[in-house]
């Protein structure tokens, strides 16, 4: 698969690029429906996405330093691929929090904001790792499965079309959270929802990868979609569990208990 537009654009950066772009004209959309100051989206993409884009980075080559370490200056081409997902969110998190902090808006809000353009912008990014031939499965050897989209053809060989696999889970995922969002009142909800939905999805996807990053025996990606798939789960429980007493307590007001 040639991984250049034209001969000289980077396939890989370009849909990066198309995801960060279509992310923020979402993010914008959704800043005034949340209360927002104008211009948030803007200044929020300014901190976060160099944020999140060293973070990625960082993060995949930490867990694949035996391949930089005679090289160090391939760290800074990323356009030939290694951008980790979970290294783009952890950094991005940290960003959002500071920025969070010095313009005194809610963290919880931001992330809702956020929520359902980052696993959209997950699912286009997705398919760079397609033009790179990166982030397929299991080799597939039954001919009747040696198709796309159930299998990628790559290093002469078919494989299970894992990247496919994940981007259409993100993609399922989008159109979930863009059509609840308006019904979550509880701040962060929606943001804990992306986390149990893409965890849930990644933990499978993860295992049938032949590239996963590792500590020791373990897929780091995996165990971290594990964890926090778990963690929201608890959290969003729990959050239901806060509404449900509440509601339970309520007492509307009467002309009999006014001013009580």
């Amino acid at each position: 698969m040639n991984r250049l537009l034209f001969g000289v654009i980077p396939i890989y950066g370009l849909l990066i690029a198309a995801a960060i772009g279509i992310g923020a004209l979402l993010c914008g959309r959704e800043e005034k429906r949340l209360g927002l100051p104008q211009d948030t989206t803007v200044d929020f993409a300014l901190w976060v996405v160099p944020a999140a884009i060293i973070g990625a980075r960082l993060y995949y080559v930490a867990f694949r330093w035996a391949l930089y370490a005679p090289d160090p200056v391939r760290i800074l081409k990323i356009w030939e691929g290694g951008l980790a997902i979970y290294g783009g969110v952890i950094g991005g998190a940290i960003a959002a929090f500071v920025f969070a902090r010095v313009r005194r808006l809610p963290f919880a809000t931001l992330a809702d904001m956020v929520a359902p353009a980052l696993i959209l912008g997950q699912a286009i990014g997705r398919w760079g790792n397609f033009f790179n031939g990166e982030a397929y499965g299991n080799p597939i050897t039954d001919p009747a499965w040696q198709f796309f989209p159930v299998a990628v053809y790559a290093d002469g060989a078919w494989h299970q079309a894992t990247f496919f696999y994940e981007s259409c889970w993100d993609l399922a995922g989008f159109i979930l959270l863009w059509g609840i969002r308006k019904k979550l009142k509880t701040p962060g909800s929606l943001f804990l929802l992306y986390l149990c939905w893409y965890g849930l999805g990644r933990t499978v996807i993860e295992g049938l990868r032949t590239d996963s990053l590792y500590i020791g025996s373990v897929r780091v990606s995996q165990l971290l979609a594990i964890v926090s798939c778990i963690a929201a789960v608890a959290v969003l429980a729990r959050q239901y569990h806060r509404i449900k007493v509440a509601k339970a307590f309520y007492v509307p007001e009467t002309d009999e208990n006014k001013g009580e």
